[in-house]
């Protein structure tokens, strides 16, 4: 794919959805870390729905901390590896407030070193709470990615680099939300809705579906 092909497809996505947001439901950068670790491998409704309980009561490393473990299972059993997550939910506010003052911290290298947080988690962090250009590369990215030809790639790390490295600058800070949210809603696994696709014409897919 050209790059004057890969620009008229952001310009066309950025058009349709001028400021796109996360589905995530946040207010805080803490907020925001603790729902992208507990999106791992759900849905962003079932976090939401959890969240929307967890947040009113306890929002900060502190207030967490404050109510274990146990405590923290109770408001996001609903979520899948809701077991795991607790733990790691846990062990990432200890983390924050012996070492960034109960902050998030604002570099990659600083969120990756904090339990149950991976680059993808990282990524989301840093270009929707902090507005700096990253590729959180999930399930729909490397789909819409490889697919489209906008980035193919064999792996996550790959298509991540990649796109960072041909979608055009001026719409590098909003492309992972425009990405996942063409993946999630026209671009979809089973079959995607060619027919409803803003993007059709520009699209390298071999494949596409008529109805």
């Amino acid at each position: 794919m050209n790059k004057s092909k890969r620009t008229e497809i952001f310009a066309r996505l950025r058009a349709e959805n001028p400021e796109p947001k996360t589905e995530l439901e946040y207010s805080s950068p803490f907020e925001l870390l603790v729902a992208v670790a507990l999106s791992a491998q759900a849905t962003d409704v079932s976090v939401n729905k959890a969240t929307r309980k967890l947040f009113p009561v306890a929002n900060t490393p502190a207030t967490i901390l404050a109510l274990g473990e146990d405590g923290l299972k109770q408001y996001i059993k609903t979520i899948g590896l809701f077991n795991s997550k607790a733990s790691n939910v846990i062990k990432m506010c200890q983390l924050l407030l012996e070492r960034h003052d109960g902050e998030v911290p604002q570099t990659r290298e600083e969120l990756v070193a904090l339990p149950g947080v991976g680059r993808k988690t990282a990524n989301v962090v840093l270009n929707t709470a902090f507005r700096q250009p990253a590729m959180a590369v999930d399930t729909h990215i490397f789909r819409v990615s490889n697919r489209t030809k906008i980035a193919p790639g064999k792996n996550v790390d790959e298509v991540e680099q990649r796109l960072m490295r041909l979608v055009p600058k001026e719409f590098l800070m909003d492309a992972h939300h425009w990405l996942i949210l063409h993946g999630r809603y026209v671009c979809v696994a089973r079959k995607p809705k060619c027919a409803a696709c803003l993007i059709e014409d520009l699209c390298e897919f071999k494949d596409k579906t008529s109805d």
